[in-house]
């Protein structure tokens, strides 16, 4: 019992942060639209004081299908990247990619009156990942990293890739897709300069 215990504890602590997406969204979609309408990015409703919405809106989905196609790239990205970075540095990443989403989409996209789910801070966690791994000397990641921006280039000249939406089951917000990236372009530089320095220190 206690071996098992201890794996128990081994294993949260090694995925706390996917844990601590994976199961607050379980939740919401489990509650339905009881819980995924007042969760949900919504711009004036937040305009009017529910500032959790920055945050909740990235965990509430339209459905299964789009919370499960999220949940999946969510672990792959955790399997490719987990362990290049703290816990701390990855909460921090995952929180500013988050609020760069719902912030980008009230100041750059109003048109954009609700949004939810977490594929808009999944794209700064998997940049961050890759600028982590280049960091460390992995020279392949520079392909993911191309992979990335041309996605990014295509959604913003010609909208969702296809059968996104048909996968998703709904709307595709291709800019939250864009706000993400940023946070992750931004935070994956400073992982980049940082690993780069301290190289040069212990030098």
């Amino acid at each position: 019992m206690l071996n098992i215990r201890q794996y128990i504890f081994q294993f949260c602590k090694q995925n706390v942060i996917p844990l601590v997406l994976i199961l607050p969204a379980l939740c919401i979609s489990i509650a339905g639209d009881s819980l995924i309408i007042p969760m949900r990015y919504d711009r004036e409703a937040i305009f009017s004081g529910e500032i959790w919405r920055l945050i909740t809106g990235n965990l509430a989905h339209l459905g299964w299908p789009h919370l499960l196609m999220n949940l999946s790239s969510l672990i792959l990205i955790w399997m490719l990247f987990g362990k290049t970075l703290s816990t701390l540095t990855w909460a921090i990443v995952a929180l500013v990619s988050s609020l760069f989403v719902t912030v980008g989409l009230m100041l750059f996209s109003p048109m954009t009156g609700w949004y939810v789910g977490l594929s808009g801070m999944l794209h700064g966690l998997f940049i961050a990942g890759v600028f982590a791994n280049i960091a460390n000397g992995y020279k392949l990641e520079y392909l993911l990293l191309v992979a990335v921006f041309a996605k990014l280039f295509w959604e913003q000249w010609y909208g969702p890739l296809p059968g996104s939406e048909s996968l998703a089951g709904g709307s595709v917000v291709v800019n939250s897709h864009l706000y993400g990236a940023i946070a992750g372009l931004i935070a994956g530089i400073y992982i980049w300069i940082t690993h780069k320095t301290t190289t040069l220190n212990i030098s």
